[in-house]
């Protein structure tokens, strides 16, 4: 195959699919990684794609957002071992806040039934796995409920996290980077996030290796913002060094 056959195809993954990432491309095509980093960055010059962090997205798609049962399915071995990481983060007893998100989700599902804690979020499928839960005081956020994430949003929400504080909140984010910041598609979403940062004491954001360096259109915070990252070991030391040097501390599961 030559080049621009292979770089008509990887767009058109990448448009089909809503990203597109280097090790994947490389092994579908049986080229090198090089290969495939040369093919994106000429896709990126023709203004086709937009190159982030392990791959490239669709120009113009910023907004692009999986839904649920979709983000469900990606990552889903790094998404068990961030949660399971971050058991460790639980206090033995006290209030946390679980974000909306597909990993936030799986730590909910891994909670020890010996866990006595008050849990508030505003993710319904976080609260689907935790309202039989004999140890946990559970409290769900109310507000609008977004088709596509399931979570609850505007100013009902944001109303119930002002009027609370919790001990550690589990963020969320569709991408992370030091530059960028922690950006979601959907600003009434970001609104919610930024919030629950606001009525926590510490910030633990469980986020696979694949979202650093992504923007969204919508930003809620700064890295900064984030006591812990937890992350997978897809994550390059360099770039955990770098968090690391910024202040947030970084845990590869």
């Amino acid at each position: 195959m030559y080049a621009p056959e292979r770089q008509q195809e990887i767009l058109r993954l990448a448009r089909d699919g809503g990203r597109v990432d280097v090790l994947s491309l490389a092994e579908t095509f049986q080229v090198t990684a090089e290969t495939i980093r040369r093919d994106l960055k000429a896709l990126d010059r023709a203004g086709l794609v937009r190159r982030v962090h392990g791959g490239a997205i669709p120009a113009g798609r910023l907004d692009f957002e999986p839904d649920l049962a979709e983000r469900e399915g990606t990552a889903a071995d790094e998404k068990d071992r961030i949660a399971r990481a971050a058991l460790a983060e639980l206090p033995t007893e006290g209030s946390v806040i679980l974000d909306a998100g597909s990993t936030v989700a799986r730590l909910a599902a891994a909670l020890p039934l010996e866990s006595t804690l008050t849990v508030v979020t505003h993710g319904l499928p976080t609260a689907a796995r935790l309202a039989d839960h004999p140890g946990i005081q559970l409290h769900l956020i109310g507000g609008r409920v977004r088709q596509r994430t399931r979570a609850a949003v505007d100013a009902w929400a944001l109303r119930a996290y002002g009027e609370i504080r919790a001990d550690v909140l589990f963020l969320a984010a569709n991408g992370f980077s030091a530059d960028g910041g922690l950006t979601t598609p959907d600003l009434a979403e970001a609104a919610v996030k930024r919030a629950a940062v606001a009525a926590a004491r510490r910030v633990v954001l469980l986020a696979d290796s694949a979202k650093h360096g992504q923007e969204h259109f919508a930003c809620f915070g700064d890295l900064a913002d984030v006591d812990l990252l937890i992350t997978d070991t897809g994550l390059a030391p360099d770039d955990a060094a770098a968090i690391e040097a910024a202040g947030t501390e970084v845990v590869r599961a």
